[in-house]
């Protein structure tokens, strides 16, 4: 592999481009810690203690600095700290979630990857999902594009833990139209259905000025005095409901869709923001043209994300 150019990764080059490639690029852990390296320090290593770049690399895989002599692991602070497993199956489970468009269950990746528990594969998809949203990602929006603002609701999502008890979900949604195609989009859990957090949400994901259109609900219409250039549409008056935010109503379909078909309804509600993290991810880069470009940008994000105890993924979660 060589150093990316212009920030735009090469297939064969920085990535592989298929399974077959993925076995021969990265055969043990040594090969995967030099890949990883990489992606954590794209400009070269700087030690975390000294901020000095000159290091030397011990026999068990550690970067030492030369200046201070701190050692520093690769893989410590990243979702694969402390890991036991061989960084090739991670590598590999990367790899099956990314090149599959729908994505993977639990079951699924236990099944391929040979996992004697389904809490291993289970933890797995939860620390890949907890990389697959970048915290600095940019605002929706923006010159010449439409952003629909809405909600909708997801039937089946367990609420407090218990399987016991099954309920609609509120998801606020905004998806940027871009002519006729369909952009970017991004997707959060409401607290509260129905009321002006969904304001909120507005401004945390889409770019001051942009032009947003929603329903004929008369709590949007303080979007125009918050920065938006703001159109809303009565669905009652419209022949088709489906027509006033076509691009918001085809977005929740398929995320409906997804839900049965890949995770058949197996979602923990405490669980679900992370679920419609993965979602974005994958709607958001439906355009690849390489799954191993996916496989690149998730181990990217991999090395910048915090490790996620077993006990955090059980009891987290995110409040925005």
């Amino acid at each position: 592999m060589v150093d990316v150019i212009d920030g735009h990764p090469e297939a064969g080059v920085d990535y592989p481009r298929t399974y077959a490639d993925l076995l021969e690029w990265f055969p043990d852990d040594a090969t995967c810690l030099e890949y990883l390296g990489r992606l954590r320090w794209p400009d070269g290593f700087i030690c975390p203690k000294c901020e000095k770049t000159e290091f030397w690399k011990t026999a068990a895989g550690l970067w030492m600095c030369r200046a201070c002599g701190r050692r520093t692991s690769v893989t410590a602070g990243t979702i694969f700290h402390r890991t036991r497993t061989p960084l090739s199956s991670w590598f590999a489970a990367v790899w099956f979630v990314t090149s599959q468009k729908g994505g993977v269950s639990a079951l699924g990746l236990q099944r391929v990857l040979g996992f004697a528990s389904y809490e291993t594969a289970w933890a797995w998809l939860h620390k890949l999902r907890r990389a697959m949203v970048r915290p600095e990602r940019d605002l929706l929006g923006g010159p010449g594009v439409v952003v629909e603002l809405d909600e909708t609701f997801l039937d089946g999502v367990p609420r407090g833990g218990s399987n016991l008890w099954k309920d609609k979900v509120s998801v606020m949604l905004a998806v940027e139209k871009r002519g006729r195609k369909l952009g970017r989009i991004r997707a959060q859990v409401s607290e509260r259905p129905g009321t002006k957090q969904i304001l909120q949400f507005a401004t945390d994901v889409i770019a001051p000025g942009s032009q947003i259109h929603t329903d004929g609900s008369v709590m949007f219409r303080q979007l125009a005095s918050m920065g938006y250039t703001h159109k809303g549409t009565v669905g009652m008056r419209a022949s088709d409901i489906t027509s006033v935010l076509p691009g918001l109503h085809l977005v929740a379909s398929l995320l409906k869709r997804w839900v049965i078909g890949t995770l058949h309804y197996g979602i923990d509600g405490r669980q679900l923001p992370y679920y419609l993290d993965e979602f974005t991810f994958r709607f958001n880069r439906r355009d690849a043209r390489s799954r191993g470009l996916l496989f690149y940008r998730l181990l990217e994000q991999a090395v910048a994300t915090n490790p996620h105890p077993m006990r955090d993924l059980v009891t987290d979660r995110r409040r925005d």
